[in-house]
C-alpha cells in the first residue's frame, strides 16, 4: 500500500514536485547548502541558491546534479528527502505510508544513472519508484495523446541537457540527448565576456544576461545592460555595458549545436513520421524554450513550424503528474524502455 503519488522533475537547474490531487506544490532551484563541519542541511532550493558564490569557508552550496544526472549522490538523496517530506507533511496518512514516485530522467540516461536515481529516491523515503523520460513526459504535459499512431517531435531544453524525441504509439521512436542546454549558454556568455573584455563574471550574472538580453536570432531593438565583474588585469571590480547583439554572438554557436541535433534526429526518423511532424510542428518545452528567437531559428533551419508550449518549464512535471493517473501504462513503457 502506498501513500500519496508524487511526480518529480529532477532537473539540473530546478526541481518541480507534483502531488496527485494537488498539482505542482514546489518549484525550487536544484541547490543545497550544507555545513562542512557537521554536514547538517542548512538550506534547500531558493534560499540555498542565494548562497552560491557567497558562502564562507564553513558552508558549502552545491548543485548535486550535472548535465541532467546525479553528480553527488548523497546530497541528491538529502534534497529528494526534503522535497518528499514537504509533499507528504500536509497529510498524516501520507506521512505514514511511503509515497509512490515517478521521476523524470533524460532520454540518454544509462542503466547506472537510472539505478542511481531509483536508489536515491528510495533512500529518500519513496515506496515504489518509476522512471519516465523527459521528452515523453513533456509530450504528455502539453496534451499530446502519445498512444496514437502519429508522429510528434518534442524538444525539451533544460539546464543540463536538451532532449529531442520523436514519439508515436506510446513510445520513443528515435531520440537524442545532448549535454548542451541552458547551462551551456551561461558558460558561453562567461567565456565571451572574459575573451572580449578580460573581465570575469559569475554564473548568476551570466544567467541574468541570458534571460534579459539573450537571443539566438538578432533582436530588432538593441537592448543593453550594465553588469559588474572582476578585471583579470587589475583584479579589481569593474562595470561594463553588454548589448543584445553581443549576446547573439556569444550564444549562436551553442544554438547551432542544438539545431544540428534536431536535424540529425529528423534524418533518422521514418518518412511517415516526418510527414506527421511537418504537419503538426515541433514542440519546444523546458526553460530553454523561452530563449528569444529559438523557435524562429529552428523553423528557419528545418522548414518545420515550431511551437513553444504554454508554461514550457512546467510541461515535464505536468506530464509526470498525468502519468500517475495511469501507472499500468507507465509500467508497460518502462518494460519497453528496458528492452531498448
Amino acid at each position: 500500500m502506498f501513500g500519496q503519488d508524487i511526480g518529480i522533475d529532477l532537473g539540473t537547474s530546478s526541481v518541480l514536485i507534483y502531488v496527485k490531487g494537488r498539482g505542482i506544490i514546489a518549484k525550487e532551484p536544484s541547490v543545497v547548502a550544507i555545513d562542512r563541519e557537521s554536514t547538517s542541511l542548512l538550506a534547500v532550493g531558493r534560499e540555498a541558491q542565494e548562497m552560491l558564490g557567497r558562502t564562507p569557508c564553513g558552508i558549502l552550496a552545491v548543485k548535486p546534479l550535472k548535465e541532467g544526472v546525479i553528480s553527488d549522490y548523497t546530497v541528491t538523496e538529502r534534497m529528494l528527502k526534503y522535497f518528499i517530506q514537504k509533499a507528504t507533511k500536509s497529510s498524516p496518512l501520507a506521512a505514514l505510508l511511503k509515497p509512490r514516485v515517478v521521476v523524470c530522467v533524460p532520454s540518454g540516461v544509462t542503466e547506472v544513472e537510472e539505478r542511481a536515481v531509483i536508489d536515491a529516491a528510495t533512500q529518500a523515503g519513496a515506496g515504489r519508484v518509476h522512471l519516465i523520460e523527459e521528452p515523453l513526459a513533456a509530450a504528455i504535459g502539453v496534451g499530446i495523446d502519445i498512444t496514437q499512431p502519429c508522429g510528434s517531435m518534442v524538444v525539451d531544453m533544460g539546464g543540463g541537457t536538451t532532449d529531442i524525441a520523436v514519439i508515436s504509439l506510446g513510445g520513443i521512436v528515435h531520440s537524442a540527448s545532448i549535454k548542451v542546454a541552458g547551462d551551456t549558454f551561461d558558460d558561453a556568455i562567461v567565456k565571451y565576456i572574459r575573451r572580449k573584455y578580460n573581465i570575469l563574471v559569475g554564473e548568476r550574472t551570466a544567467e541574468d544576461l541570458k534571460i534579459k538580453l539573450g537571443c539566438v536570432t538578432k533582436r530588432t531593438k538593441l537592448l543593453a545592460m550594465e553588469v559588474r565583474g572582476r578585471s583579470l588585469v587589475s583584479g579589481l571590480p569593474k562595470t561594463l555595458q553588454v548589448t543584445s547583439d553581443e549576446m547573439y554572438e556569444a550564444m549562436s554557436e551553442v544554438a547551432g549545436t542544438i539545431v544540428d541535433s534536431i536535424r540529425n534526429v529528423l534524418e533518422e526518423t521514418p518518412p511517415e513520421l516526418v510527414s506527421d511532424i511537418s504537419s503538426r510542428g515541433i514542440i519546444l518545452t523546458g526553460g530553454g524554450a523561452n530563449l528569444f528567437g529559438l523557435g524562429q531559428l529552428i523553423k528557419s533551419e528545418t522548414g518545420i513550424k515550431t511551437v513553444i508550449a504554454d508554461d514550457p518549464d512546467e510541461c515535464v512535471v505536468q506530464g509526470t503528474g498525468k502519468s500517475l493517473e495511469n501507472i499500468s501504462l507507465l509500467k508497460t513503457y518502462n518494460e519497453r524502455r528496458i528492452k531498448r
